[in-house]
C-alpha cells in the first residue's frame, strides 16, 4: 500500500466512524491526528503496513485504557498484549479499543454498560459476542483486521452473524500476555477478518512463544502443513443438529451438499461427545475459572458490573475441588474421544452456531439464547482443538450463515486450507515451518509414492539449474537420479517444490531407499533446497535422460534404450 493511501484510508475510516453513528462499537477511540502520524511515518514495505485494526478491550493497547467493557476495572497499561505489539511491529495501525460482552462472558454482545452491540446489518438483531465490537467494526468496513479473544465462541460467532472469517488457533499458539483473562487456560486471542487471506496474515504474525506467557505453544516438530489431497470431513448427524433454527439447518445442508463439488468428501459421525462437553465450561466446575479472573473484583459488587455476568462469575465460586478434578478427567476423556472421531478425516465442519436472535429475545432470556449460542463452539477450546470460521450457504432469506472446520490441535494449517476451498479461495499459509524439499521423480504428484508426501505443503513447481543431469535408475518401480555435474554441464529439470515438518523430513528420509538420499540441490533462481540424490555407482549404471528435462516428460515419451550417461 502506497503512503498516501494509507492516510486516505485512516480519514477514511474516521469519515466512517461518524457517517454509521454505531458509537456503541467503540469504548476508547484514538485521536485521528495520532493514527495519521503514525501513517505517515509507516515503512510501507511491512507485510501488514496500512491494515486499519480495532482491538477488544479486554486486550491491553499501550497508553489506551483496559475496560474489560467494566469502567470501575479500567487499568491504562505501559505495554501492549504480545499480539497486538507483533501486529504494529508489522504495519498495522490501530485504530481503538472495542465494545464487548463485560469480562469476556458472553456470546450475544448485549452485556455491556457501554450499550448492546448492534449487528451490523439489521440493529434488532444482536452482533454476537464477546468479541461483537471487533465484528461489527469489521463488518462496517472501518477496520481490515478484527481482534478478539475466543474462549467458549468469542471469536467464531459474530463471525457467522457478519459473513466474516475468524481464525480461533492452537490455545497458546498466539500469546495471550497483556489479555485480561476470561478463563486462563482456555482463552484464545483470535482475528475477523472480511476474508482468508487477511485473517491468516494476522494470525501469522502474532503467532510465535512468549516467555512472559506461562501457557505459550510453540508449533511441534511433526506440526502437520496441508490436508490430504483429497480432503475428507466429518458432519454431524442429523439428530446431533436438533439444536439448530430451521433457516440455518437449512444453510448447513446446502452447505454440506457442495462439499463435493469443492473436491471435498463426508461423512456422518456421532458428536454427541462433543457436544456433552461443550456443557462443562458453564454448567461444570471448570467455570470456576472465570472466578479466578474477575470474581474477587465483582465480589465488591462494583457500579458498572453487568447483572448477568456478575451472576455467572459469582455463581463459579461454589463448586468444590473434586469436582473440578472430575471434570479435568471428563476433559482428558473427551479429548480421546475426539481424536478417535477424527480418525480417518481432515476435520469435523458444523454449523458455528445455532440462530441469530433479536436483541429484545437475548434481554427477555439472557441466559437461556446465550447459553444455546454457543452448543457447538464451547467444546472446542476445553479439548484442545482449534477451528476457523468462515461464511457459509447464506439463508433463504439472504442472511449470512456460518461454518467451522474444528481441528486437533496444531492442526490450524488444516482448517484453513479446507475453509479456503469452502469458500473458494487460494489457500494462504498460516504455519511457516518445515523444510523445502524439492522430489523430481517418484514422489511427484500423481506418481506411485506422493503418497508420502502426505501432510506436506505444495509450495510451486520449479528447475533445477543446468549443474543437473537426470538419470533412470532402472529400479522397481521406476526412479530417476539427479546427479550434479557442474554448472553448464546439465540442463534444468524439472520438479515440485514440498515443505516438509521437521519430523516428517526426519521419517522421509530414514526409509529413503539404497540407492536415494538427501542433499542440497541448486534451483534455477539461485536458492539451494534439499533434494533428492543417488549413490555414484547407480548413476553411473542408470541411463541418461537429461534431454526430456524431467522425469514426468520421460515417463510420458519413454523410449526403450535411451543413451548411456555422459561420464565427466
Amino acid at each position: 500500500m502506497q503512503q498516501y493511501d494509507v492516510m486516505e484510508r485512516v480519514r477514511q475510516a474516521y469519515k466512517e466512524i461518524v457517517e454509521v453513528d454505531r458509537p456503541e462499537v467503540w469504548i476508547t477511540l484514538r485521536e485521528e491526528a495520532d493514527v495519521l502520524a503514525e501513517a505517515e511515518a509507516l515503512d510501507p514495505s511491512l507485510p501488514l503496513a496500512g491494515l486499519l485494526v480495532a482491538v477488544k478491550d479486554n486486550v491491553d493497547v499501550a497508553g489506551l485504557p483496559t475496560t474489560a467493557a467494566c469502567p470501575d476495572f479500567a487499568y491504562t497499561p505501559d505495554a501492549s498484549a504480545t499480539a497486538v505489539a507483533r501486529l504494529v511491529a508489522q504495519g498495522a495501525l490501530i485504530l481503538g479499543k472495542t465494545n464487548l460482552d463485560q469480562f469476556a462472558t458472553g456470546l450475544v454482545g448485549t452485556r455491556s454498560p457501554y450499550g448492546a452491540v448492534r449487528c451490523a446489518w439489521d440493529p434488532e438483531l444482536v452482533s454476537g459476542g464477546s468479541s461483537s465490537g471487533s465484528a461489527v467494526a469489521v463488518s462496517l468496513g472501518i477496520v481490515d483486521i478484527g481482534i478478539g479473544t475466543d474462549t467458549a465462541g468469542s471469536g467464531r460467532v459474530p463471525a457467522a452473524f457478519h459473513n466474516l472469517v475468524g481464525i480461533k488457533t492452537t490455545l497458546g499458539v498466539v500469546p495471550t500476555t497483556g489479555v485480561v483473562p476470561a478463563c486462563a487456560d482456555y482463552d484464545c486471542v483470535t482475528v475477523l477478518a472480511r476474508d482468508l487471506d487477511t485473517a491468516a496474515a494476522a494470525t501469522r504474525v502474532m503467532i510465535g512463544y512468549d516467555e512472559l506467557d506461562v501457557r505459550s505453544r510453540t508449533w511441534p516438530a511433526d506440526v502437520t502443513l496441508a490436508p490430504a489431497r483429497a480432503p475428507r470431513l466429518a458432519v454431524p448427524r442429523p439428530e446431533d443438529l436438533t439444536a439448530l433454527s430451521p433457516e440455518y439447518r437449512d444453510a448447513f445442508d446446502r452447505t454440506v451438499a457442495a462439499l463435493v463439488s469443492k473436491g471435498i468428501d463426508h461423512a456422518e459421525v456421532d458428536i454427541s461427545v462433543l457436544l456433552d462437553a461443550a456443557t462443562l465450561l458453564y454448567d461444570g466446575a471448570i467455570v470456576a475459572g472465570r472466578y479466578s479472573a474477575v470474581g474477587e473484583f465483582l465480589a465488591t459488587e462494583p457500579a458498572s458490573a453487568d447483572p448477568t455476568v456478575a451472576r455467572i462469575v459469582g455463581g463459579a465460586a461454589e463448586p468444590s475441588a473434586h469436582r473440578y478434578v472430575d471434570d479435568l478427567a471428563t476433559i482428558a476423556a473427551g479429548k480421546r474421544s475426539a481424536a478417535q472421531l477424527l480418525e480417518g478425516f481432515d476435520g469435523l465442519l458444523l454449523p458455528t452456531t445455532t440462530e441469530h436472535p433479536t436483541i429484545a429475545a437475548v434481554q427477555a432470556d439472557p441466559l437461556g439464547i446465550n447459553r444455546r449460542l454457543g452448543t457447538f463452539t464451547n467444546f472446542c477450546n476445553l479439548l484442545d482443538m482449534a477451528a476457523v470460521a468462515v461464511p457459509g450457504a447464506p439463508t433463504a432469506a439472504g442472511d449470512p450463515f456460518g461454518v467451522m472446520v474444528v481441528v486437533p490441535a496444531f492442526a490450524d494449517q488444516v482448517a484453513v486450507d479446507i475453509c479456503a476451498r469452502i469458500v473458494d479461495a487460494d489457500a494462504p499459509v498460516l504455519v511457516d515451518e518445515g523444510t523445502e524439499v524439492l522430489v523430481v521423480g517418484a514422489h511427484l504428484s500423481g506418481f506411485p509414492v506422493h503418497h508420502q508426501l502426505d501432510g506436506a505443503r505444495f509450495t510451486g513447481h520449479v528447475q533445477t539449474s543446468d549443474a543437473y543431469r537426470m538419470v533412470d535408475l532402472g529400479t522397481t518401480p521406476p526412479k530417476p537420479g539427479l546427479v550434479r555435474h557442474g554448472d553448464g554441464l546439465g540442463a534444468p529439470i524439472a520438479g515440485e517444490l514440498y515443505r516438509m515438518s521437521a519430523a516428517a523430513l526426519g521419517t522421509f528420509l530414514a526409509g529413503l531407499p539404497v540407492p536415494m538420499g538427501l542433499t542440497k540441490i541448486e534451483l534455477a533462481d539461485g536458492r539451494w533446497v534439499t533434494g533428492f540424490c543417488c549413490a555414484l555407482d547407480a548413476a553411473q549404471n542408470g541411463a541418461d535422460i537429461t534431454e526430456f528435462g524431467g522425469w514426468r516428460a520421460y515417463t510420458a515419451a519413454r523410449r526403450p534404450n535411451p543413451a548411456p550417461l555422459l561420464q565427466t
